[in-house]
């Protein structure tokens, strides 16, 4: 549920018709009062699920947004975190809730690093991208990675078609394709597309070996140096 401080129906009506960029860097000082942001029980989990296969060294999380998943980061590394997201307006409040870490403005599709980070992370992004755009995505990730390092994706199961969640995310979607149909700039957020076989597809196309734990995708860059 929104809060009551956090963004009014006609200022959610403004970001939607605005740019994907235009939209977060407008929504961003109140973002984090939305249902937009990633639940804690996520981030707890993806924590705990790091934890096993650390400690790491230097830490990315990919579309930082206001810097939920560098908290992750936090705990799991003891070397620097480092956010890269493309809405100045979401660096900004990320900068202010992690004075510690380094951030990067980028387009994840094309992340300007190589095998500087052990691990990275992402959280409630991958619907920002179409299919075709998932293998530039991670294919940066992977160089990102030193040998070794591990990629941790939140993806959620499917709900199943009798639920509600189902029916709703259809209808967010449906309404998202009819609006980037007859308004431009397009704002691309979509959730069902994303689904597990095909996202572990583009992993593993990408170089990675992907093995999954309830809700959380784990992508490791073999130890092997990269020669491609």
């Amino acid at each position: 549920m929104f809060s009551p401080q956090g963004p009014t129906l006609r200022e959610l009506a403004v970001q939607a018709l605005s740019s994907v960029e235009r939209g977060y860097d407008l929504l961003a000082p109140k973002f984090d009062l939305t249902p937009f942001r990633t639940p804690d029980s996520i981030l707890d989990a993806t924590a705990e699920a790091l934890s096993g296969l650390g400690p790491f060294g230097a830490g990315l999380d990919v579309c930082c947004g206001t810097g939920a998943g560098l908290g992750v980061l936090a705990k799991v590394c003891d070397g620097g975190i480092t956010g890269v997201d493309f809405s100045a307006g979401m660096l900004a409040q990320a900068r202010a809730a992690h004075p510690a870490a380094s951030f990067v403005r980028a387009d994840a599709r094309a992340l300007p690093f190589a095998e500087g980070f052990d691990v990275a992370v992402s959280f409630g992004a991958l619907g920002h991208f179409l299919p075709a755009e998932r293998p530039a995505l991670f294919e940066g990730i992977f160089r990102a990675l030193r040998p070794g390092g591990v990629f941790a994706l939140a993806l959620g199961s499917p709900p199943p078609v009798t639920s509600v969640a189902y029916w709703a995310a259809a209808g967010f979607d449906l309404v998202m394709r009819v609006r980037n149909a007859v308004w431009r700039p397009p704002f691309v957020m979509y959730y069902r597309p994303n689904q597990l076989p095909e996202v572990s597809a583009d992993l593993r196309a990408a170089g990675f070996t992907v093995r999954t734990v309830p809700g959380i995708v784990l992508a490791t860059k073999s130890d092997q140096p990269d020669r491609r």
